[in-house]
């Protein structure tokens, strides 16, 4: 149930002694095709790892046949030798698998790099090197689940889901517990498909999904500098959907993705949903979503069980969207405790003895909405960011 599930693909995770503790550390995602059509998002910090602008690069050919990744290094600030070892990795994979039991018709540039762990120091070549050429002798069309268990850092689980069409499928596998934040959620991600299609379709439908789920959880607000999506198609399958019935496919194994990242977060005891709802626009209530879900007054209360509306309406106030002060309502667990901006229900009927916590806001200036997947702040996330050099 993951990125191997589609026909036309393996995949591979091995220990190359990146990690301290010995865990797998190296991943590799092969695509066999017939097909090699691919698109990619990537994260909107200025402030990009050189495997991000490697695989920018590879992505404007419109093919890739293989992706490698590590974790234990994110190869990010690490100047013109980390890029120079980023095309060092990108020709190393190409050519073990030119060379392997199935040989590939790849040079460099068809080969996608994903890297994720520490910021500013450069990766041990002398052991990821090695590592790919073990990857690529590992190569299974079952790997998808140990490629998955390679890419974690601070993952307490693997994270993998898959979506069946009508004959063909789309499969996906992700990392990330923190720095989760919108444009796009920190995360290595590489889905799968063994349905045809362009190009231009996969575009469409990884931002399309992308814009519906990683793109609305946020953990902690930070960004990163490594996110990479990708989605890779092998038409192995030898069937074409819409591009409807594609985008519906790819979203749904992206929010399954996001849900298991956000559920995943590093020290949360909550999972909260903001609904926003009567918005003028979706935009606004994107923002008064993201807001609220950013807001460390608002997530610490969550953390301390108290349905503290007046921080969310504080909150509130401080977007551009649409609103009048006066109207809004504001629920948590369907409990409106507060009507028209003011107190209404009593605030003791609201349960957050429970993991999952709703939080309702209508804005009552239109029929738009939206959803943002957040979480508390607690203890245990202060501990776990302090005592992580990240």
């Amino acid at each position: 149930m993951t990125v191997t599930h589609p026909k036309g693909f393996r995949a591979s995770g091995v220990a190359a002694g990146l990690k301290p503790t010995g865990n797998l550390d190296v991943a590799l995602v092969v695509n066999d095709g017939p097909d090699f059509t691919a698109a990619g998002v990537f994260t909107g910090n200025r402030v990009k790892a050189a495997p991000v602008l490697w695989s920018q690069q590879v992505l404007k050919g419109g093919i890739v046949r293989a992706v490698v990744l590590n974790s234990g290094g994110a190869n990010a600030c690490t100047g013109s030798q980390g890029f120079r070892d980023t095309h060092a990795t990108a020709e190393h994979t190409a050519a073990v698998l030119r060379g392997g039991p199935k040989p590939q018709l790849i040079g460099a540039g068809d080969v996608a790099v994903c890297s994720t762990g520490l910021i500013g120091e450069l990766l041990p070549m002398d052991k990821l090197l090695p590592g790919v050429s073990n990857a690529a002798k590992a190569l299974d069309n079952d790997g998808g689940a140990r490629a998955a268990e390679a890419i974690m850092t601070t993952d307490t689980v693997a994270k993998n889901a898959v979506v069946q069409g009508e004959g063909w499928s789309v499969g996906g596998m992700a990392k990330g517990a923190g720095m989760l934040a919108p444009a796009l959620a920190t995360m290595l991600v590489v889905i799968t498909t063994d349905a045809s299609a362009d190009n231009e379709v996969l575009d469409a439908a990884l931002r399309e999904a992308t814009r519906l789920t990683f793109d609305r959880i946020d953990a902690d607000g930070c960004m990163s500098t490594n996110d990479t999506v990708l989605l890779l198609a092998s038409g192995a399958s030898d069937v074409q959907p819409t591009p409807e019935e594609l985008t519906a496919a790819v979203t749904e194994v992206c929010h399954d993705l996001a849900q298991q990242l956000i559920a995943d977060a590093e020290g949360a005891t909550k999972h909260v949903a903001i609904e926003v709802k009567g918005a003028a626009s979706e935009a606004d209530a994107v923002e008064v979503g993201r807001t609220v879900a950013g807001n460390n007054l608002v997530k610490t209360a969550l953390f301390g069980n108290d349905p503290n509306w007046g921080r969310i309406l504080a909150a509130v106030g401080t977007t551009q969207a649409r609103f009048e002060p006066d109207r809004v309502d504001v629920a948590i667990n369907d409990v409106w405790i507060c009507k028209g901006g003011a107190a209404a229900e009593d605030r003791s009927k609201v349960d957050l003895s429970g993991r999952d916590v709703t939080i309702t806001i209508n804005l009552r200036e239109g029929e738009m909405e939206a959803t943002i997947w957040t979480t508390d702040l607690s203890h245990a996330y202060v501990h776990e960011n302090s005592a992580y050099s990240s």
